[in-house]
């Protein structure tokens, strides 16, 4: 640390100065005169050190500190792009051991050939073009009928070229009008939804229970088991270390009688500390007197749809009229059933009861508001107008009671694919079961942090075309293929479009 100037001894100094001054030189002309005879004392300016040496020691120890920042930001970058090669190379590794287990003789087998197949020609056509932009072919590129000397790099190009214009260009441009015209009826379904939301909010339409549990002349008219009917709760979960006790209290403390109720706990976790844990307060509650039951699988088959699959194979099952069913992060209030049962009661050809999801953290940040707020369009526009005008519309997985005859007569939970919840709805449906949407029935969730970017894009591959039942049931080919062909290729050919407006929405 530099010492301050000495102002006193400074200020000093220059009035001995001027003393001197006055003393040997001639009054004409004092300050040349000094300056020819030589001053006998100079001026004195007394100044702080300058750190020049401090400065530049700060500098390059500046510079020193930057070098290594940058050299740890190549490691990093270094580290990641290893980090993602291995993962490329295992994810190869664990699809060709796939692939190789599979019987050889399976439909899946072929599949997975093709897949490979696709995949290896799509890596060299990548690899193709890679080496045409290299060489500049991008801004020029060469034509099959060019009197320059091409090469045969250069050749196989321009045939590429030629057979892309020619062969892929106007198939491409055929499902890019299909992708176009399917947006268009996107956008219709769209506004009719909103116009018939809008008609439920003005006249006031909701579905109405025959039994209300508030009411004790509705209670004193029906006996005990005809008023709770036995129902049976599932909840499903695999590893959920953070919310399964929210999700087991919940279940628990529900306003219902003990002896009518049974919490199926179907734990597909392969760690064992979650399992214990998930153990732990499954007893804790079983001491308290609650009816609630622990299963395990040791091989995940089927996963979800698996799960409540095994479950439903109890023999215990077939005592219980209804079976709810909640994911783990789900937490419903304590007059859940109370305000869902009732619903059957008089209606036999009713199969399912949802209700709405309500977000705890939707004001978290942006990417959960934008979730909330396409949720929130799906279960107040799409879901209640469904429900209102056609009783039909997609189970959300969770948040629902289900008639367990209805399950059994659609043929019940299949492993076929992975949206079973949807599955299990359209067989529902075709046997003709209706269902039924609560929108006032809220049960809290959680948005979590793996499921706020795939949110907003989630919503585009779920297109409900549930306003085409009506037309589809009185079409003249046969109904079953050609609901399966509006759910299944639907979104999945609009997709693009509305992926493609997504990307030139956020790029700009």
């Amino acid at each position: 640390m530099s010492r301050a100037p000495n102002r006193e001894f400074q200020e000093w100094w220059n009035k001995q100065r001027e003393r001197s001054i006055d003393l040997f030189s001639p009054t004409d002309g004092p300050s040349t005169t000094a300056a020819a005879a030589g001053d006998p004392l100079l001026p004195l300016e007394i100044r702080t050190p300058r750190s020049d040496q401090a400065v530049e020691k700060s500098r390059a120890r500046s510079a020193r500190q930057l070098s290594w920042v940058c050299l740890l930001r190549f490691q990093q970058i270094a580290s990641l792009v290893a980090s993602a090669a291995a993962s490329f190379v295992s994810l190869l590794r664990t699809a060709n051991r796939r692939i190789a287990a599979s019987p050889a003789d399976s439909s899946s087998s072929r599949l997975y050939r093709i897949i490979r197949f696709f995949l290896i020609l799509v890596l060299v056509l990548l690899g193709f073009e890679l080496l045409a932009y290299s060489r500049g072919w991008h801004f020029s590129p060469p034509s099959v009928g060019s009197k320059e000397v091409l090469g045969f790099v250069g050749l196989v190009y321009a045939n590429w070229l030629e057979i892309r214009a020619t062969y892929l260009a106007p198939p491409l441009q055929t499902l890019t009008n299909v992708c176009i015209v399917l947006f268009l009826i996107q956008s219709v379904d769209r506004v009719v939804l909103v116009l018939g939301c809008i008609w439920i909010k003005i006249k006031g339409i909701k579905p109405v229970a025959s039994v209300d549990y508030e009411k004790k002349e509705d209670l004193e008219s029906e006996s005990g088991d005809e008023v709770y009917p036995m129902v049976l709760v599932q909840i499903p979960m695999c590893n959920e270390r953070e919310v399964y006790q929210q999700s087991i209290a919940a279940v628990c403390i529900q306003d219902w009688p003990r002896e009518r109720m049974l919490v199926q706990i179907l734990d597909d976790s392969d760690d064992l500390d979650v399992q214990l844990l998930i153990k732990s307060e499954v007893q804790k509650w079983q001491q308290r007197g609650v009816r609630i039951i622990y299963r395990h699988r040791l091989i995940r088959t089927g996963y979800k749809a698996g799960n409540l699959k095994s479950a439903m194979s109890c023999d215990y099952v077939k005592d219980y009229e209804f079976v709810a069913i909640f994911d783990a992060d789900f937490q419903p209030g304590p007059d859940f059933l109370k305000k869902t049962v009732p619903y059957f009661k008089g209606n036999d050809d009713l199969a399912l009861v949802q209700t709405r999801w309500a977000f705890v953290n939707k004001d978290e940040n942006l990417l959960t508001r934008l979730q909330n707020i396409n949720l929130s369009f799906h279960f107040e526009v799409e879901q209640q107008v469904n429900g209102v005008f056609i009783n039909f519309f997609g189970f959300n997985g969770t948040a629902g009671v289900w008639r367990i005859k209805a399950l059994e007569d659609c043929g019940g939970w299949l492993e076929r694919t992975t949206v079973e919840d949807m599955d299990i709805a359209v067989r529902a449906h075709l046997c003709g079961w209706k269902f039924i949407y609560l929108n006032d029935v809220k049960n809290l969730m959680r948005h979590t942090k793996s499921s706020s970017i795939a949110g907003i894009l989630v919503l585009c591959n779920c297109f409900d075309c549930a306003s085409l039942i009506y037309s589809i049931r009185r079409c003249p080919w046969p109904r079953k293929p050609t609901l399966y062909f509006c759910f299944s290729s639907y979104g999945s050919l609009s997709c693009p479009f509305i992926h493609s407006l997504f990307s030139a929405s956020f790029s700009h």
